[in-house]
């Protein structure tokens, strides 16, 4: 009885025997995997460190590109010069008298290049078209400015200016007009002087 409550109870040798080996090999094989995976975890871990110091040091270096390219920033003279050269292209540019239409060629052709010189022409036209039926005459003065940006020979301001037209026609409905006016005036330096080289208007 002894004898059969022991065989009874007690797991067959050899299928404990078998039992054994097989727990011992999914160790064995999980913990190669697990040391893989903790790798490959690590290694994303400093790529993605490196990546993110060399994102953070390009990222300064284009901001340090653009204060240091950007002369209106640093250089208050060269500042000043193009502040003066955009006022006073602009003015010139948009006033007109109908006494003296040459005055307006001689300022398209003293301070326009590149296409700046059609966007003039197409700004203008309205006034140009009745000018002399009107006895038009327009005066354009700069209130203020800024420079956005100079790099090289290149600039661009933001120019504030006041408009007054009149008429002398007897006919004409509004002997006056006031009004402001807005433009982004990109410049460039040739020959030692600014052109215009593009109009941009926002209304006024």
């Amino acid at each position: 009885m002894g004898t059969g409550t022991g065989t009874d109870t007690a797991p067959p040798a050899g299928r404990a025997s078998r039992r054994r080996p097989r727990s011992a090999s999914a160790e064995e094989t999980g913990r190669p995997a697990r040391r893989r995976l903790l790798a490959a975890l690590c290694l994303l871990t400093l790529l993605l460190g490196a990546f993110a110091g060399w994102a953070y040091a390009q990222t300064r270096a284009l901001e340090d590109d653009a204060a240091t390219g950007n002369t209106a920033l640093t250089d208050a003279a060269r500042t000043s010069e193009v502040k003066g050269a955009a006022g006073k292209a602009v003015n010139a540019l948009f006033s007109y008298d109908h006494a003296d239409p040459a005055a307006e060629k001689k300022a398209a052709a003293t301070y326009l290049t590149g296409k700046a010189v059609a966007q003039h022409r197409t700004l203008l036209a309205p006034v140009l078209a009745q000018a002399q039926e009107q006895k038009t005459v327009v005066t354009t003065t700069v209130t203020d400015s800024a420079v956005e940006r100079i790099d090289g020979d290149r600039a661009r301001v933001l120019v504030y200016a006041d408009q007054s037209s009149t008429s002398t026609a007897a006919k004409a409905k509004d002997a006056a007009n006031y009004a402001g006016a807005m433009l982004a005036v990109d410049l460039v330096h040739r020959d030692g002087r600014w052109l215009v080289s593009a109009l941009d208007t926002f209304g006024g």
